[in-house]
């Protein structure tokens, strides 16, 4: 077996041991685009290997999903098929895990009506809500992870032929994953959650009350923490109990924030691939908590679509701490991938907010909302991070701690 093989059953076993940590008698559930079938094989066989009672696929296919939007009747945008609601909704309630292989055009839906993609977010929002609720409560085991295709490939290194392409953003996914193709995946993740544990720890021992960011691109902008907040990072747990790491790669540490309290500016520091578009030079200005005006160098339209979604959407459910200085952003790549792009950078995402807050797994939508904690049928990351971004947390006392000094942690 050549050393490209084992990369890629040792990237397969990692996803499906460590990732969504597949235990005996439960269902997988796969996500994966067709032209990635051969990989979704792999997690399966790995899967079956560790004892998985049975490996449900889940295809899409990028082709076939632009010529829905661009052809369909205008009506089929404001439903979702029943069979696809108990889909969802019933592997959800029964406790499935649930990978998703993420490969996609970045561009594939431009020039699509950014209506008819906001219509089919606000229908799957409303009719699978069942398992959006239980991914972000962790109700069940869920992992993302990527593989490339020639279409992203060749947009994150267009100077390529598409062979180098690909073998290019190949050894980028690797590095950022930690494969190396020796078997000690496994063991290198272990270190990587134990070091963000410790950095998650610190953060909650804080208790801070407000964060203060500001850079030289021109976000200025403070933000209050609920009480109660917890820091999350690493390693999440399911209901039943089991680790799993929701992002591969993830160098995050995460929480939300104090939902009508957010007022600055805020400019995003790289592109976002949002609704199959490209949305650049994003600036937000924020008044407690809303974002009352949103502007964009490119894709303005889809920016300002996606923050209307619901009422939820113009609010923040999440801020998330990455060092500058971290495997992928150290790679100087922009993957047009929010999985790889958003543990390049801190970020910060609009719509709905993870339940981080003491007991908040068990607490119901209205008990969430009532701590400050926002809700929204989206939830979209946008990158913020850069090489002098400051962030001070000043605790209740009015003591100011450095969080972040020149772009990474002060500690």
């Amino acid at each position: 077996m050549n050393l490209q093989d084992k990369r890629l059953d040792e990237y397969a076993a990692l996803l499906v041991r460590i990732g969504v940590n597949i235990q005996k008698g439960q269902t997988l559930v796969i996500a994966c685009p067709v032209d990635c079938a051969w990989f979704a094989r792999k997690c399966a066989a790995a899967a079956y290997e560790a004892g998985c009672r049975e490996v449900v696929m889940n295809w899409k296919d990028d082709a076939l999903t632009r010529m829905r939007y661009l052809q369909a009747e205008d009506s089929v945008f404001d439903v979702t098929p029943v069979w696809q609601q108990e889909f969802y909704n019933n592997y959800a309630k029964e406790g499935a895990a649930y990978l998703v292989i993420s490969a996609t055009d970045p561009m594939n839906l431009a020039g699509v009506d950014t209506e008819r993609v906001t219509r089919v977010t606000r229908a799957t929002g409303r009719d699978f809500a069942v398992f959006y609720a239980g991914q972000m409560n962790n109700s069940f085991p869920w992992c993302i992870g990527s593989v490339p295709i020639p279409s992203w490939a060749c947009k994150v290194f267009p100077d390529k032929s598409e062979e180098e392409a690909m073998d290019a953003l190949w050894e980028a996914i690797f590095a950022a994953v930690r494969v190396s193709g020796k078997g000690d995946a496994v063991a290198r993740w272990q270190e990587h959650t134990a070091r963000l544990a410790a950095r998650t720890k610190i953060l909650n021992d804080y208790r801070f009350a407000s964060l203060h960011y500001k850079n030289a691109l021109g976000t200025d902008f403070t933000v209050q923490l609920p009480k109660g907040h917890l820091w999350m990072g690493g390693a999440d747990v399911s209901r039943a109990g089991n680790p799993f790491i929701a992002n591969m790669p993830t160098e995050e540490i995460f929480t939300a924030p104090d939902k009508e309290t957010a007022n600055g500016v805020i400019y995003a520091s790289m592109p976002l691939v949002e609704d199959g578009n490209i949305i650049r030079g994003i600036r937000f200005r924020v008044e407690n908590g809303k974002i009352v005006e949103a502007t964009a160098d490119e894709g303005q339209d889809v920016l300002r679509a996606a923050i209307t979604v619901d009422e939820g959407a113009s609010y923040f459910g999440e801020l998330a701490l990455v060092p500058y200085d971290s495997p992928i952003s150290n790679q100087k790549i922009l993957f047009y991938n929010t999985l790889f792009d958003e543990n390049a950078a801190c970020h910060i995402a609009f719509g709905e907010a993870y339940p981080c807050i003491e007991n908040g797994e068990n607490m119901s939508r209205e008990e969430l909302g009532a701590h400050g904690l926002n809700y929204s049928i989206t939830h979209v990351d946008f990158m913020i991070g850069t090489p002098d971004l400051s962030i001070t947390g000043i605790t209740a006392d009015g003591k100011e701690i450095p969080v972040f000094v020149d772009g990474n942690f002060a500690f």
